[in-house]
């Protein structure tokens, strides 16, 4: 059922029996009725003026006589602003929106058929030298978002993660731990693994910054000379070489550690509950991306400095020239990303292919874009960079070498903490038992955590506060949370009378403007859902899913419910409960956001 369709419908028939004109769908501009004003929908008749031959508002006029003349059923009422006529929708069509909504489960959704286009999506992204972080929260909760939203129109979707396991930033780590980890281990330590390995990292630039200053104290050395200098790095340039080299030591030490981080990464995402399709790996990738180097080479298509370095000319595309591999043949990560795009669509018939990257590589994904054109690869022009903004903490911006970041691990499990002691302060937790408080403060906090972040414009630079995420009032995903568990506690008490709230609504049932306000919201959640798909902006979603809890919370409190002496005006509210709340826990699952029952 489509109101919007079904007006559109009936403003053709009235333009073809008033003007004796034939228009198409594509003609009718209908939009939502602005709340200042008395209506539903807005039949926008400025583009129609040509066809009626007179001014806006007797256009307006003589339209809005003719539905509410002869489509009585569907219009009852009109009001006509200059060239926009403002349609009253009938009351008895809300009801029979509501029983739609109410008979289909997986109303907003589509299926994914077999046939559908094929979209893939890379998120996390993480390197194996530290932890997962504030900044990679971001990243995989829009990843993982707007492959669900994807899905969730019915395209085929593959969640992949390309995981960045080799260059200088790992044999700095891998060196740190050579040099002063006197063979600690996970196990000895007590630590993740990615943990443990970040700590090395940190604890590289630590003696890096001591070796530079000593350079710089003791020879009298400019920063730039004393990084020229120094032996640190110098040894860990040399384990980059060695590892591409096939050194068997150095590629030993290379798994060892590398293997205890996939091992953390995993507990993270398993608490995150993201997951992943497919899994690729730089250290095999950049293989595929040098020989693809090569081999263009090869045909003209790039060209060497005498320092024998590899670059592409790119002066034809209004870019500057792209080193593809340094002088002494060890890839960069623009190589990597060629071969990692290659080995994907040659595994997979992707039609459309996202990269869920931050906004300061725009300009890397510009270059990739036409670096793989120049390869002569049709794909190369249909890449989709989902560019987001930076999340920086209320006390600034976080540093990875100076173990400066907020830990995903550490940030989550505060958060289901404050969830706890939030919830338990202000009674949500009362007659629930210790595991099922656990099991809701983590939903909460999960949820908190969640909602915030995603809520924002992904282009937006954000702050995250985990104080004012974890709200039950205002724009949060704890108040969310509560709605919905208000809701099934309506339910659950009407179950206990015996109310049959699936039994047949009438139609004739008397509701109010309200009322109609909502069900009018619970049928957009399908043109929301698609609008998020189409321009990549998964905070549509969950803007669309605050207005409704909004809007339902004003009228749980304006209107009874079971106490409604009206059998018919019950049943109805009720429905109109469980639809709500159906499409509260729709929504926030897209945002991979569970909704408690109780609270």
């Amino acid at each position: 059922m489509n109101i919007e369709l079904k007006l559109q419908t009936a403003i053709i028939e009235a333009i073809k029996q008033l003007y004796n004109s034939e228009v198409n769908a594509s003609q009718i501009t209908l939009q939502k009725t602005k709340k200042d004003f008395k209506g539903h929908y807005t039949l926008v008749t400025f583009p129609l003026l040509k066809i009626s031959k007179k001014n806006p508002e007797q256009t307006s006029q003589e339209i809005g006589d003719y539905l509410a003349n002869n489509n009585a059923e569907l219009v009852t009422d009109y009001n006509v602003i200059k060239g926009f006529l403002n349609l009253t929708v009938a009351s008895s069509v809300w009801v029979e929106m509501l029983k739609h909504i109410n008979a289909n489960p997986e109303y907003g959704f589509t299926p994914v058929k077999e046939d559908a286009p094929l979209y893939m999506v890379e998120y996390s992204s993480p390197n194996t030298n530290k932890p997962l972080h504030l900044g990679h929260v971001r990243n995989i909760l829009l990843g993982h978002s707007l492959s669900e939203i994807l899905k969730a129109n019915g395209l085929n979707v593959v969640k992949t993660n390309i995981v960045n396991d080799r260059g200088i930033h790992i044999c700095k780590s891998m060196l740190a731990w050579q040099k002063w980890g006197e063979g600690a281990t996970p196990e000895s330590t007590g630590k993740k693994g990615d943990h443990l390995i970040g700590d090395f990292y940190v604890l590289f630039d630590k003696k890096y910054k001591e070796e530079q200053k000593s350079l710089q104290d003791d020879k009298d050395l400019t920063p730039e000379e004393a990084e020229q200098q120094s032996t640190l790095m110098a040894e860990a340039r040399e384990m980059l070489r060695k590892w591409e080299a096939g050194d068997s030591e150095t590629v030993e030490i290379w798994k060892k550690m590398n293997s205890w981080v996939y091992a953390g990464f995993d507990e993270t995402y398993d608490e995150m509950g993201v997951s992943f399709d497919k899994i690729y790996y730089e250290s095999e990738t950049y293989l595929a991306g040098r020989d693809e180097v090569l081999e263009g080479l090869e045909k003209g298509l790039f060209y060497r400095k005498e320092d024998g370095s590899v670059w592409a000319d790119l002066s034809d595309k209004k870019l500057d020239d792209k080193l593809l591999l340094r002088s002494d043949g060890t890839s960069v990560y623009m190589t990597q990303d060629i071969g990692t795009a290659k080995m994907r669509f040659d595994d997979y018939p992707i039609n459309t292919m996202i990269y869920v990257v931050g906004n300061e590589q725009n300009h890397h994904f510009q270059v990739l874009s036409n670096l793989l054109d120049m390869l002569g690869y049709e794909f190369g022009k249909g890449l989709v960079h989902f560019s987001y903004g930076m999340v920086e903490l209320p006390h600034g911006k976080m540093k990875s070498r100076e173990g400066t970041v907020v830990d995903a691990d550490d940030l989550m499990a505060e958060m289901v903490e404050t969830a706890l002691t939030t919830s338990q302060e202000l009674g949500k937790l009362e007659g629930v038992s210790e595991t099922e408080a656990k099991e809701i403060a983590k939903m909460v906090g999960h949820g908190a955590l969640k909602y915030f972040i995603l809520k924002v414009d992904p282009k937006k630079n954000m702050t995250f506060n985990p104080e004012e995420s974890i709200d039950f009032n205002g724009n949060t995903g704890p108040f969310i949370q509560y709605t919905h568990a208000r809701i099934q506690s309506i339910l659950r008490r009407a179950a206990e009378q015996g109310i049959d709230i699936d039994s047949a609504l009438d139609t004739s049932v008397e509701i109010s403007e309200k009322e109609e306000g909502l069900i009018h919201m619970l049928a957009d959640f399908e043109a929301v859902v698609k609008q998020a798909a189409t321009e990549y902006n998964v905070s549509l979603i969950g803007n669309y899913v605050y207005d409704l809890v909004k809007e339902y919370n004003q009228f749980y409190h304006e209107f009874q419910i079971l106490r409604e002496e009206d059998e018919n005006k019950k049943l109805f509210r009720l429905a109109l409960s469980k639809n709500t709340a159906l499409i509260i826990k729709r929504g926030m699952k897209l945002f991979g956001i569970d909704v408690p029952d109780r609270m």
